[in-house]
């Protein structure tokens, strides 16, 4: 791997570049636990070092050998030159900490540490593990691990792990970084990119994190040459806000990460935390906030490897429709379904509007796209080409789909060997994908390696094209996250508290989110005084901090037309109160106006501790409950980005005028979110703020609303 620039994005200066190079480019290796025993990690990893052709320094530590292979061996770490690159434990958990502490004072730049058994396995494991923390911290020691699988660098081919992976047989200046907490999985990834041609620059492990971890990784190879493309498995992110600056910054380097992270079900969770001894945090708050600094989020391991190769293959996500070549009338309506459902553009393609295509078919062969050459492959191969040219040459295609029936190797043959013509004869200068239609299809291995040659991505499924696209098509929609400048709301009670209704809407009120006119009573006559300046009818809210749910305990009177329903709703109140909650004291009762019917939302924000401020918004009442109809996004987003998340709800047609009723004031809406997430961004001791009911009226006449609450 070439040596890192500096990285002016997120701070990573060349001193800790160089630091990481002692770790993945390293110039001297020290095996603790070395061996000669087939099998043994030790021995392992030496062979992945000789096979690889490593010239650089090798010192074996192993207290009962003199040698081993012809190496010499010392018989402990305290025996070691000074200055080392790097180390690789393979020992026992028991003997960990001590070499841990040999190699901090023989400085060691590095350690890898294959062994388990510690923040997984409990708390004296947890404590050894932040023991090893402190111990790197003050060595200025990067730590990979423990419960690893080590890393290879495949650019400078130094193999520092116990597993042996396929020799890579390809190489391009796009390559692939492999940054993953499971080694197995890390493994399982690189092993599938080998198969399918795509290069690779990195493989890296991290394991439980003692001392670096996945976000410290992401840094580094923002600012590796080698690499342009990273694919990740994260079963929990320990520096969440790290992850999301180091991300920014490979997009902004022209570099995409492209995630899988285990633990969306409860159970996947738990799993989560016992393999990597981590807490789980909430997926997704998590997928809103990594989505929108530019991360591809897949949901499988299998998409996992399909997008990391089409991203390495094709760079930049397609801004335009894709052209899809097909072979049956049947499959072209799947593929229109699939299209659809994905929110995969295919535009309408016809005789009268794309000449070319039209003169490249027979005549009883309609254009259309996905477009139905049928079994003319067979006849005329020539078809192929001649369609995949005139796609190439319409500007409003920006990929081409090739599916191929695949019944038996003749036929098979004979349709790639025509694709592969037409790629060579006159490469279409957009990306050209080729997939199966029916997986299991007798296919000759020379004719896929072939494709892969010359840079064409093949599946076995024109379904698994369809999803990967759309993962990939997803990164066009990144709106940029300004830094933002409100003020901090003051005047906050201590953590764990909760703001009276009053008082937050005169905090967020003055912020510019409206509420209807109110007065805080302290008597039924002042009540009385109130609702005759606002007009009836009136609402009586009681008010304490003690009492978050109001309604559960009759503290709340709606609909009083007159002065002495205002009475009477004033004593049906106090009473139900002092029932409910008789030790409980209110500052008092909001009175308001009724406020006119509308379209009623739920509009919430939150300072997740991982992520940061989050947004909540969607169909309030029985829709929130039986519908789930909401939206999740990160504070800071311009309204434009935000009218587009709301335009997603699945009810969202009844803010458009839905059967002849007036249009919402989704601008409205849009000005309250954002202004709600700046308060919220601005102010950390804020935990949680809803705003239910927020009512929205027609366009031009607002949003309001009707409650608050805020939680510190």
């Amino acid at each position: 791997m070439a040596t890192t620039a500096k990285n002016q994005i997120i701070g990573n200066d060349v001193e800790a570049a160089l630091r990481f190079d002692r770790l993945l480019r390293p110039r001297s290796v020290a095996i603790v636990g070395a061996s000669d025993k087939p099998g043994a990690l030790g021995a392992s990893v030496l062979a992945n070092l000789e096979r690889q052709g490593f010239d650089g320094e090798i010192h074996l530590v192993n207290p009962k050998r003199a040698e081993i292979g012809g190496r010499g061996c010392v018989a402990t770490v305290d025996d070691l030159p000074e200055g080392i690159d790097v180390a690789v434990l393979a020992i026992p958990r028991a003997g960990v900490l001590d070499v841990i502490r040999g190699l901090a004072g023989r400085r060691v730049g590095a350690a890898i540490v294959f062994s388990a058994g510690f923040a997984e396995d409990g708390p004296q494991g947890l404590a050894d593990q932040q023991e090893i923390a402190r111990i790197a911290a003050g060595a200025d020691m990067i730590v990979e691990g423990p419960n690893c699988l080590g890393l290879v660098n495949f650019v400078d081919r130094i193999a520092l792990t116990f597993i042996e992976l396929p020799e890579p047989r390809v190489d391009s200046d796009r390559r692939v970084g492999i940054v993953s907490q499971s080694g197995a999985m890390a493994a399982v990834l690189a092993t599938t990119m080998i198969a399918r041609e795509v290069p690779l620059s990195c493989y890296i492990s991290t394991g439980n994190e003692a001392a670096s971890g996945v976000e410290d990784y992401l840094d580094h190879l923002v600012g590796d040459p080698a690499t342009s493309v990273v694919g990740m498995i994260v079963e929990h992110f320990r520096k969440p806000a790290r992850f999301l600056a180091a991300a920014r910054a490979a997009r902004a380097a022209g570099k995409q990460v492209v995630l899988l992270h285990p633990g969306r079900s409860a159970a996947g969770a738990a799993s989560a935390a016992t393999h990597t001894g981590a807490m789980a945090g909430d997926y997704e708050v998590m997928r809103v906030h990594v989505e929108r600094a530019g991360v591809i989020l897949v949901d499988t391991l299998e998409e996992l490897g399909d997008v990391v190769e089409m991203v390495a293959r094709y760079a930049a996500p397609v801004a335009r429709g894709l052209g899809v070549i097909a072979e049956s009338g049947a499959f072209k309506a799947i593929m229109l379904d699939q299209a659809e459902a994905l929110g995969i553009a295919l535009p309408l393609l016809g005789d009268a509007d794309s000449p070319a295509l039209r003169a490249a078919l027979p005549d009883f062969v309609p254009v259309s796209n996905p477009l139905d050459v049928t079994a003319q492959g067979l006849v005329d191969p020539g078809i192929y080409g001649r369609t995949i040219a005139a796609l190439a040459g319409d500007d409003r295609i920006g990929a081409i789909l090739v599916t191929l029936i695949q019944t038996d190797t003749g036929t098979s043959h004979i349709k790639f060997a025509a694709v592969l013509d037409a790629l060579r004869s006159s490469p279409p200068g957009k990306p050209v994908i080729v997939a199966g239609v029916d997986e299991g299809g007798i296919v000759l291995a020379e004719d896929v390696a072939a494709l892969r040659a010359e840079g064409v991505m093949y599946l076995p499924t024109a379904e698994r094209a369809l999803h990967a696209l759309a993962r990939m098509r997803s990164t066009g929609e990144i709106a940029v996250l300004p830094t933002g400048d409100a003020a901090p709301l003051v005047g906050l009670p201590e953590a764990g508290a909760t703001v009276t209704e009053y008082r937050a809407k005169d905090l967020l009120g003055a912020r510019g989110i409206a509420f209807p006119s109110g007065t805080l009573a302290g008597s039924a006559e002042e009540a009385v005084a109130a609702a005759d300046r606002f007009g009836y009818p009136v609402v009586l809210k009681a008010q304490a901090a003690a009492l978050p749910h109001k309604s559960d305990a009759g503290g709340v009177v709606v609909g009083l037309a007159d002065a002495q329903e205002v009475r009477d709703g004033w004593a049906k109140l106090q009473a139900a109160v002092a029932a409910a909650r008789p030790d409980l004291t209110l500052d008092g009762v909001l009175v308001e106006p009724m406020a006119a019917r509308g379209i009623e939302l739920i509009v919430g924000a939150r300072n997740d501790p991982h992520w940061g401020a989050t947004i909540l918004f969607g169909f309030g009442g029985v829709s929130a409950e039986l519908l789930h109809d909401v939206r999740l996004l990160p504070a800071g987003l311009d309204r434009d980005a935000i009218v587009a998340e709301l335009r997603r709800l699945r009810l969202a047609p009844l803010l458009d005028g839905f059967r002849g009723e007036p249009a919402m004031d989704v601008d409205a809406v849009a000005a309250l979110v954002d202004a709600l997430g700046a308060v919220v961004a601005a102010t950390p001791a804020i935990r949680e703020i809803d705003l239910n009911p927020v009512m929205v009226y027609p366009r031009g006449q607002g949003a309001i609303a009707l409650d608050a609450l805020i939680q510190t």
